[in-house]
């Protein structure tokens, strides 16, 4: 299995993938439920869950149901019990004006339509490659005006943008004064500096020392640095310390693992 998971990210670009899970889900779910873990996303429940990684496999990993993996729970909890991007209680009039505006980078699967679902969000999504994307746009020069929206959405993004300075930069400009924004990435918390070299093109290389074929650095401790230089002001969120080691066991989460919660 870990293998076969291995051959397909590798080789099958993620468009394709992406169309491909919605054949894969409901079987894979059939086979492994269970009541072991608990995907918190939608609440189902199986014996296990899938490995997954383009490099080494971490196991037990990817929601069958979902197809989340332990940063998308992680988020999910956060979200539906620290802020109040579910609330629609927040908005007691709600009209277009009034909703909360949503900026998304390459929408997660897993939150795609249950984002969509929420009437109190004017909700965007954007990528250049993504089906799920409404709009096709470059994170580096994005067609938004400043200050339009209040909460933005950008996670497993950044590591994969050669120029991130401009990025983050046009991330700051479309966020409105008061906005939130989740930035997550692949964090060596070891790490001091982020390390990258545009030297390595070989994609088998680029997974070993990068982690995925297609990312360009590694983001160390001085990536929530790099955000504040930009003029964001960053809460480091350790959110898996909230939680006992069984419900971290239950909802399959990564230990230690920090959600960026960034302001302007």
């Amino acid at each position: 299995m870990k293998r076969l998971f291995k051959i397909v990210l590798n080789n099958i670009p993620r468009p394709i993938l992406i169309r491909l899970s919605y054949v894969a889900r409901p079987i894979l779910a059939f086979f492994l439920r269970g009541n072991r873990y608990t995907d918190p996303i939608d609440g189902k429940s199986y014996k296990s869950f899938l490995p997954y990684g383009y490099g080494n496999q971490r196991n037990n990993v990817l929601s069958p149901s979902t197809l989340s993996l332990e940063r998308h729970r992680l988020l999910w909890l956060y979200l539906q019990k620290e802020t109040d991007f579910f609330k629609t209680d927040t908005l007691p009039a709600l009209s277009v004006t009034k909703k909360l505006k949503v900026l998304h980078f390459a929408p997660e699967q897993a939150f795609y339509k249950r984002f969509k679902k929420l009437k109190h969000l004017d909700y965007i999504t954007t990528d250049l490659n993504s089906p799920l994307a409404d709009v096709k746009a470059d994170i580096c020069d994005l067609p938004f005006k400043d200050n339009e929206f209040d909460i933005i959405l950008c996670n497993h993004v950044l590591e994969h943008i050669p120029d991130d300075t401009k990025a983050m930069q046009e991330l700051f400009r479309v966020l409105k004064s008061g906005g939130m924004g989740i930035f997550q990435i692949p964090q060596d918390l070891s790490r001091e500096t982020t390390f990258e070299d545009d030297s390595i093109t070989d994609k088998k290389e680029r997974a070993r020392i990068f982690g995925q074929y297609d990312h360009v650095r590694v983001y160390g401790r001085d990536y929530f640095h790099k955000l504040r230089s930009i003029g964001f002001r960053v809460e480091e969120v350790d959110y898996t310390s909230a939680f006992s080691e069984e419900e971290t066991q239950k909802y399959c989460l990564a230990k230690g693992e920090i959600i960026p919660v960034v302001y302007k």
